[in-house]
């Protein structure tokens, strides 16, 4: 291992050494936001109404809006898995998230994301394209796992990670902890440190196409916006409230700005494609007003969980203003279709991605109808557990399926049957499963099918 040389006062990036090919100027830059715990409308380009959020809105406005984006998983670990490697989380044996390897093992989750498994960024960097991680990772790492692969393994150049991952920056990990008082870099500064790092590593590649993983972790709790709000509220009285959740939303707006205009400023606006979406649904939800209304929240497969903000930007190509509310995608469908919009050829070592390449409509170019279903996986360990009293919101069955506009929920055990048309009732407030037999058992058999087919796939024994 080397270390690149960083900005003055900026903290160390880790990074693997390994010629990459010859690289072409003309290749887009790709910036990934993967914002965390963010609910489908906290920002107003979305329907929110907490607090303006300009600099995001602009960027919707700026590119093209897609209205029915889903992530791979309700929760933090197998979402980034999805959107890293293409493929459903729990061929993986990444059911949830990770935590020490006693809670994995009750989950039946393995302890972190194999090397083996396809990774974007291998593909991009294999592309001739620099590459760097800044942010959560959440893959593997952290407290008593000491045996995960490095950020490294997965094709990153440089890194910059928090408390759950592979050698976390010493700047925001003072302790053993997701943050701490002790952090050089305040909770209430990280945003604003990632984009530091995020144009540092565009600045210092400015003569070579970079791909990079933005992944903050705001919008996740605790929401603590500033020194004087820490010092008020002393150990967390506000840290979960909307009082606070409002001015770190809008911190978070104002560093999503500040980044674009620093690209801007560094001339890679025109030929640079971002990507802005969520990890998962929100927790706290605030009565679904973090939802537009849907139903359900982080950790639930109801579409308050997995339906994501979603935009796309990339002024060389795509036309402003547009917005798409019929086309469905998956983050699965990141890595195919940004290769193909990059010119670049999947690494995928032989496994087949489970995404599809919507490149055409990703720069505006008519509808793509998904050929086939969309399958979740979350919540095994609650399967046969009481339901607690707020369960339309918070517990969910734990496999998904939606095909067309048919949206099945099942546990893997064959109970708990709901079925939603969403075009008629997106909120899923009516199941109509017994009202249309033959759908629930068709949509059962697949659901049931895929899960026995899928899980631990790839995963290999506990």
């Amino acid at each position: 291992m080397v270390l690149l040389p960083l900005a003055a006062g900026s903290a160390v990036l880790g990074c693997c050494s390994g010629a990459r090919p010859q690289k072409s100027e003309t290749k887009p830059n790709v910036i990934i936001i993967y914002t965390d715990d963010m609910g489908y409308s906290d920002c107003g380009a979305f329907g929110g109404k907490f607090t303006p959020t300009p600099n995001i809105d602009r960027m919707g406005s700026e590119g093209i809006i897609f209205n029915q984006y889903y992530t791979a998983c309700s929760i933090s670990s197998p979402s980034r898995v999805g959107i890293t490697t293409g493929m459903y989380p729990t061929q993986w044996g990444i059911t949830t998230f990770l935590n020490n390897r006693k809670a994995n093992r009750e989950n039946n989750s393995n302890d972190f994301l194999s090397a083996q498994a396809p990774s974007m960024a291998r593909s991009f960097k294999a592309g001739g394209y620099a590459t760097a991680h800044i942010g959560k990772w959440h893959m593997g790492g952290g407290r008593d796992v000491k045996d995960e692969p490095q950020i490294s393994e997965f094709g990153f150049d440089e890194w910059c990670s928090t408390w759950e991952s592979p050698s976390p920056d010493p700047l925001i990990t003072a302790t053993d902890w997701i943050w701490s008082e002790k952090d050089s870099i305040k909770r209430w500064e990280r945003t604003a440190y990632f984009v530091d790092k995020t144009l540092d590593f565009l600045k210092r590649h400015s003569g070579e196409p970079c791909f990079v993983n933005f992944w903050p972790d705001d919008m996740h709790t605790p929401y603590v916006p500033s020194k004087e709000e820490y010092d008020k509220s002393g150990k967390g009285g506000n840290w979960e409230k909307v009082v606070n959740f409002i001015p770190v939303l809008s911190e978070y707006d104002k560093q999503i700005g500040r980044l674009m205009d620093g690209i801007e400023k560094l001339g890679m606006k025109d030929n640079t494609i971002i990507i802005f979406t969520s990890d998962n649904g929100p927790n706290p939800s605030y009565k679904n007003g973090r939802t537009a209304g849907l139903r359900g929240q982080k950790a639930t497969l109801y579409e308050g969980g997995i339906r994501m903000p979603f935009i796309i930007r990339w002024p060389e190509k795509i036309k402003a203003g547009q917005v798409n509310n019929e086309t469905v995608l998956t983050s699965l469908d990141l890595f195919p279709t940004l290769c193909s919009m990059a010119g670049v050829k999947p690494v995928t070592g032989g496994y087949v991605l489970d995404g599809i390449d919507f490149s055409k409509t990703m720069i505006g170019g008519g509808e793509h109808k998904r050929n086939k279903p969309m399958y979740w996986e979350f919540g095994q360990h609650f399967v046969g557990e009481p339901l607690p009293e707020n369960h339309y919101q918070t517990r969910s069955p734990n496999i998904a399926v939606r095909d067309g506009d048919w949206k099945l929920l099942i546990n893997y055990d064959g109970t708990m049957t709901e079925l939603y048309n969403l075009k008629d009732d997106v909120n899923e407030t009516t199941n109509v499963a017994e009202k249309y037999p033959s759908v629930t058992s068709k949509l059962s058999k697949l659901a049931l099918a895929w899960y026995k087919q899928s899980f631990r796939k790839y995963a290999g024994e506990l």
